[in-house]
């Protein structure tokens, strides 16, 4: 008989940045380049007690193990970052549902990065001009400073907040598989196949 009882969660046996399940987890490889893929990710700051969320765009430099983002120049994020430099940073990429007879086997496909690590505010007007071009480069790689657009100005520095994160650890995960665990003929009858075509 299955032991239903809750059990209670235990970061020393497993710590909050280690996927559950092995056959999910993706390496270091994947997840750096995941991160040059996706466009918006999600940062986790807080002010007291109280957490936030905010998306932004934002790129991964794998030379320092960083990632970049910007937000205006006084706000909630700067406020937030400047009194608790301790945040969470997260993307992700989904696909399409995947229903089964089963009802806690019904699931989407998808692909996440979550990392966790210290937060500062760039004070450097070089690095904020570093950072930010490179923000540029990512989303319009395409595009030349100088030719297609006007450089970026010392009064737009002064107007933007740069931050990095300094990642202490993260993990990747995937799930993209073209079907949902299903189950035995015996338990339930099999899913209609219209229902995988439907979704």
């Amino acid at each position: 008989m299955r032991d239903n009882k809750l059990k209670k969660y235990d970061p020393t046996v497993t710590p909050i940045n280690r996927q559950r399940l092995a056959k999910n987890v993706m390496d270091d490889e994947w997840i750096a380049q995941f991160l040059t893929e996706i466009q918006i990710g999600h940062i986790a700051t807080r002010w007291e007690e109280q957490p936030f969320i905010n998306p932004s765009t934002f790129w991964y430099s794998s030379e320092k193990h960083e990632i970049y983002f910007h937000s205006n120049a006084i706000g909630r994020v700067r406020a937030n970052s400047q009194m608790h430099p301790e945040v969470c940073f997260e993307v992700y990429k989904s696909g399409r549902l995947l229903p089964s007879n089963i009802p806690l086997e019904k699931s989407m496909q998808y692909e996440s990065v979550v990392a966790f690590g210290k937060i500062r505010v760039v004070e450097d007007h070089d690095e904020k001009r570093d950072y930010l071009q490179g923000l540029l480069e990512k989303y319009f790689g395409e595009m030349e400073s100088g030719k297609d657009y006007r450089p970026i100005t010392e009064e737009e520095l002064k107007q933007t907040s740069v931050y990095a994160i300094a990642i202490e650890s993260w993990s990747g995960k995937r799930n993209w598989k073209e079907r949902a665990d299903q189950g035995d003929a015996d338990e339930w009858p099999p899913l209609d196949e219209k229902w995988f075509d439907h979704y």
